[in-house]
């Protein structure tokens, strides 16, 4: 169903390039710039190898690496250089591109960014990672929701990025906005294979969404990520897998969002996101409409709680060599308030 990785392209087809990014050692602002032109290159090399592709999807810290590092130096702005050259790299090869930035945050600990930029250059989503990979990663928890917008050939797009996809309500999110393709970027490394393969079909499966999903590759002398770029079509059917581990490698292949808005329409077995809302709609007419779950009334009303909160070990990243927080979400640090 793929057409041989995008090289028969159907007129309802979208052609995605996921990158298995050779993952990058980011100290200095020489070394960001170079990573910069790096990107470039190769979102010109993925218009080269396909000529039919719509969308090239770089993973998480593409730019940055797996450092953690949160030097103001090598940290990025919405509308700086890196950010720039990116726009015109999808412009010069008039192709999609979906990119990682860790952006600068004079409130706090830096956002971890996602975008995708149209052919035409410009930032058409704008993304701020929800659920930073706790204890390890010190990002900002996001604070704009998840945007869905009209990708290529107007699919309708989402993204999130790496941990976020281990939350079934993210997907869920995403596919009740709209989100016919949902792109999931990562730095995981290989500990997580298992859970990366499973959550990339389950979230497919249960939302009628296709998932296309990338992680960095390689090794950066400390840490060793592992590609596994993954295609996964609405039904749960793996559609391309880079399984060689190879990095830079570009896993391609055509997805059918028409198909998806059919199969949303039509099925009646395992339409789950429609079900979801309309319990038991053979019995009773238009289904169950109530709330039934506990955790999502109490998530709402800012008392979520765990039966076993209190014996919680890990509530903080200390134990990874960050400082226990005593900012509350939503406050401005002291330096900054000034």
């Amino acid at each position: 169903m793929n057409g041989l990785g995008g090289l028969n392209k159907s007129p309802n087809g979208v052609v995605i390039g996921l990158v298995q990014l050779q993952l990058p050692v980011v100290k200095t602002p020489a070394d960001l710039q170079r990573q910069t032109q790096r990107i470039v290159d190769l979102t010109a090399k993925a218009r080269r190898n396909l000529g039919g592709m719509d969308l090239v999807v770089f993973p998480e810290y593409a730019l940055h690496g797996l450092s953690m590092d949160v030097n103001p130096e090598i940290m990025c702005a919405r509308d700086g250089p890196e950010v720039g050259a990116f726009q015109q790299a999808c412009r010069e090869n008039s192709i999609w591109g979906c990119f990682s930035i860790m952006e600068k945050n004079p409130g706090g600990y830096p956002y971890n960014v996602g975008l995708v930029i149209d052919d035409r250059g410009d930032v058409r989503l704008y993304y701020r990672k929800l659920h930073p990979w706790t204890p390890v990663e010190p990002w900002e928890p996001g604070d704009l929701g998840i945007p869905v917008i009209d990708g290529p050939k107007g699919a309708k797009l989402a993204l999130i990025i790496c941990h976020d996809g281990m939350f079934p309500e993210m997907a869920r999110e995403c596919a009740y906005k709209g989100a016919e393709i949902m792109l999931r970027t990562a730095g995981y490394t290989a500990p997580v294979r298992e859970a990366w393969r499973f959550t990339n079909q389950a979230n497919a499966f249960c939302n009628l969404m296709v998932t296309a999903n990338v992680c960095m590759c390689g090794s950066d002398g400390t840490f060793d990520s592992m590609g596994e770029a993954m295609i996964v079509n609405f039904d749960g059917s793996i559609i391309a897998h880079g399984t060689t581990g190879r990095p830079d490698e570009i896993v391609t292949a055509e997805v059918r969002p028409h198909l998806v808005r059919e199969a949303r329409l039509t099925w009646g077995v395992e339409n789950n996101i429609y079900q979801l809302g309309h319990r038991g709609m053979t019995a009773v007419q238009g289904g169950a409409r109530d709330c039934p779950y506990t955790f999502m009334h109490d998530l709402a009303a800012g008392t979520y709680r765990l039966p076993w909160e209190d014996q919680v070990q890990v509530t903080d990243g200390v134990s990874c060599g960050f400082p226990a927080p005593t900012r509350r979400f939503g406050e401005k640090s002291s330096e900054a308030a000034e």
